[in-house]
């Protein structure tokens, strides 16, 4: 007989990372998303979208131990993020009714964050109030901390790990940040997110406290051009002529993570470096 079960509401590449780590502890698995993949895994599949009303309605049977929901916009225009983040939020503590998980995780986003001018932030800074689309994911947030359930949120900043990603595609085409103005990004390696969220998971399990807001970012805000230049020198790219990427966002933040450290994780890429070292040379095989 599984020991616990985990049911994982848009079950993208994060969450079927943190099941596959779960699953050989004896973890009963239940993953949902709109189109479930044909190999099964060690999951069981429920084909659902968690931005309709009522299709959640499952969940309370299921009594899962642990939830984890990780939305996305349903569209990129203010309607697709109220959908993808508002809406679903509403549907999942809805969908579980009467049930009382021992925790309920929502991956967030350091979007939400109303700093745009390069300063410091936490998991206390104040939120934006001018971005409509990081409103309604602060309103998903809200919903999710206000439900009366133990529950926390993980604002993750920019995941990378991808030896495919736009990024390096980027920057072999010659398209990297200029140096000025500084634009500091914040970001974490795809393995460190899935195993931030399974030892919080298994610190939940253990009746441990958690924080209910987290960063979810490495040990080190470091400005685009800096990180971009490094990359491409890492894969021997001419940038000699560096071409202008396309357009960023203007507003830029740092994000500390005092609190993921306190929580006793050890970061296996602690900075853009040592995980960058990784995916351009698994992007060289």
């Amino acid at each position: 007989m599984s020991k616990h079960s985990l049911l994982l509401i848009g079950c993208g590449d994060l969450g079927q990372r943190v099941g596959k780590s779960l699953a050989p502890e004896g973890w009963h698995i239940n993953a949902v998303r709109r189109t479930p993949p044909v190999a099964q895994d060690d999951f069981e599949w429920i084909a659902a979208d968690y931005s309709v009303p009522g299709a959640l309605d499952f969940a309370q049977a299921l009594r899962p131990d642990i939830v984890l929901a990780s939305f996305t916009p349903t569209a990129m225009d203010v309607a697709g993020y109220r959908r993808g983040f508002t809406r679903a939020a509403a549907n999942v503590l809805s969908g579980l009714g009467t049930h009382r998980p021992t925790h309920l995780f929502m991956v967030s986003s350091t979007r939400v964050y109303a700093e745009q001018d390069g300063g410091w932030v936490d998991e206390h800074s104040p939120l934006s109030t001018s971005d409509e689309r990081a409103m309604a994911i602060i309103d998903a947030e809200q919903q999710v901390l206000k439900s009366g359930l133990s529950a926390s949120v993980v604002r993750f900043g920019g995941v990378y790990g991808d030896p495919h990603g736009r990024l390096l595609n980027r920057i072999r085409a010659g398209q990297i940040t200029p140096a000025a103005p500084v634009r500091f990004t914040n970001r974490i390696h795809r393995d460190d997110c899935a195993g931030f969220l399974v030892h919080l998971i298994r610190l939940a399990m253990g009746e441990q406290q958690l924080a209910p807001v987290y960063n979810g970012v490495d040990n080190d805000p470091a400005p685009a051009h800096e990180v971009e230049r490094w990359i491409a020198t890492t894969l021997g790219c001419d940038i000699s002529n560096p071409a202008p990427p396309p357009r960023q966002p203007a507003g830029h933040k740092r994000c500390r993570n005092t609190l993921l450290r306190a929580s006793g994780y050890e970061l296996l890429y602690p900075d853009y470096r040592a995980g960058y070292a990784a995916v351009c040379r698994e992007a060289q095989r």
